[in-house]
């Protein structure tokens, strides 16, 4: 690659590093292949836009496979904060993923096996466009007999990695969202889909939200709701509602968000 920069007049420029170790949580020193976001932007002469303005930036990449879905928690995570890569604006991920974690950040309600807090969050925050799908087989193998090193699924397809196009909603935070309370709109979806079959109402209950019926009747939600069969926009509805209520200002509620957060990046 390196011998291409020079081939190339100043056309392309190549910096060593590791994407998907971008902004490591650990502290210290950051050694490469690890990197730090701003360093690589500054050094790419990318400057940070606001964030309906055009996107900023588009990366390509292949997420790596015994961290996938880790990986795809931490970029969410950082894509509610506006930190990392997004401190910079929308910038556009165009990625190969398992066909498996595709079909969970495009699942609808009612998809029991696929439609997960990772669904929501994915779905609320970024457009998600299917580019291109490529048998395992075209990939080289890892394993010593030869075999395909595909990752097992049980539940959902996984026969090829989809290359997958995600582009922040324009949108995102024009709302009751903002990159300062995303955390607890993560922790609320979390909560609410680690039962799918499990109530609306049971849930706002368990939070000691006695006015929760009569906040689900004023959005037109049946209060026999399950958790599976709201919509990604259900749930951002949902939560700036509970925003504009005040029912979210308890101490111990937060203390769960943060020890959710802790958990999610380890």
């Amino acid at each position: 690659i390196q011998s291409l920069e020079n081939s190339l007049d100043g056309q392309l420029k190549v910096i060593y590093g590791d994407f998907f170790r971008l902004d490591p949580l650990a502290t210290g020193t950051v050694k490469p292949p690890a990197m730090c976001s701003d360093k690589l932007f500054e050094t790419m002469g990318v400057a940070a836009v606001p964030w309906r303005a055009d996107v900023p930036v588009k990366i390509f990449g292949i997420l790596p496979q015994k961290k996938e879905r880790n990986t795809l928690w931490r970029l969410l995570f950082a894509l509610y904060e506006c930190s990392s890569i997004y401190r910079y604006g929308r910038a556009e991920l165009n990625i190969f993923i398992s066909e498996k974690e595709y079909q969970v950040l495009t699942a609808k309600p009612g998809e029991a096996r696929a439609y997960q807090a990772l669904s929501v969050l994915w779905q609320v925050g970024c457009e998600i466009q299917l580019l291109h799908t490529e048998p395992w087989s075209s990939f080289v193998t890892n394993l010593k007999n030869g075999g395909l090193a595909v990752p097992k699924s049980t539940w959902l397809p996984n026969d090829h990695l989809c290359l997958v196009r995600l582009t922040p909603q324009q949108n995102l935070f024009t709302g009751g969202l903002k990159p300062t309370n995303s955390a607890t709109f993560i922790f609320m979806v979390k909560q609410c889909l680690a039962k799918p079959k499990s109530r609306l109402t049971d849930r706002l209950n368990s939070w000691s939200l006695d006015s929760g019926g009569k906040l689900l009747r004023e959005l037109e939600i049946p209060k026999n709701a399950e958790a599976r069969k709201l919509y990604p926009e259900d749930y951002r509805r949902l939560f700036e509602a509970l925003q504009n209520s005040n029912m979210f200002t308890e101490t111990w509620f937060h203390d769960e968000v943060l020890e959710s957060i802790r958990n999610i990046n380890l």
